[in-house]
């Protein structure tokens, strides 16, 4: 996962403090979504999929393993904003919830993030001190985030299980004569997958993992789609 250029300032939400807090929603790298690799989740699996590839890597910090979507091969780099980016893209939601954070069982915000404004964006609070609309989507939204990552750990740990999680190798040359040797990324071992016994597969399968599974294998077409849109962009800049 990329980190993070600066430390977070992160406050509890607090409807009387905070009642003048817009939010910039729209997709942009200067707020934010410059990220080559994001989490994600199980829930959001069949949206991913139609564009991203998506792989496994390791937190820095634990050493655990993730779930992720792959968005570009340089550091800070999403081929998936600007002018070039498909209009019907799903958004993960990691990059949806914008400057908010859980706090236990309350929500917080990052008071320094980009997409805070006091002139533009959506109300966090109605004029009477209620959560906006939008600030109940935002609700929404991590709770999603909670429950997907306790079912994604588990889908996880079953596969290290079986260990049906392997280092994956990604070198893409580019149209300027560049090369990319990406790292640090895992994918499903097809090998190890044919070899299990009758059983493991239909414990899979009932548990819904192998859709799963076999929704990651096939993602990984879309590092190609992925070289086209770095080569248009380098186009660009040419």
């Amino acid at each position: 996962m990329d980190c993070p250029s600066r430390m977070p300032n992160i406050a509890v939400l607090n409807g009387e403090a905070h009642k003048d807090i817009r939010i910039k929603t729209d997709s942009a790298a200067h707020l934010g979504d410059a990220v080559r690799f994001v989490p994600v989740i199980l829930p959001e699996f069949t949206n991913l999929i139609l564009h991203y590839p998506l792989f496994f890597s390791k937190d820095a910090d634990t050493g655990a393993f993730y779930c992720g979507a792959m968005m570009g091969f340089d550091e800070d780099e999403n081929l998936f904003l600007g002018k070039r980016a498909p209009l019907d893209i799903y958004r993960p939601l990691n990059l949806q919830r914008g400057p908010f954070f859980t706090a236990g069982n309350e929500l917080a915000i990052d008071l320094d993030h980009p997409r805070i404004s006091r002139m533009e964006g959506q109300p966090l609070f109605g004029s009477d001190g209620s959560a906006s609309p939008y600030l109940d989507s935002i609700v929404g939204t991590m709770r999603a985030l909670t429950t997907g990552a306790t079912a994604t750990r588990a889908f996880i740990d079953t596969l290290l299980q079986h260990k049906l999680i392997e280092p994956i190798a990604i070198d893409v040359a580019f149209d300027d004569g560049t090369r990319r040797d990406v790292v640090g990324l895992y994918t499903i071992s097809q090998d190890t997958l044919q070899q299990l016994d009758d059983a493991v597969v239909t414990d899979l399968f009932r548990r819904g993992y192998l859709k799963l599974i076999y929704l990651m294998m096939a993602s990984v077409r879309h590092v190609n789609g992925l070289a086209q849109m770095k080569n248009r962009a380098l186009l660009d800049l040419g």
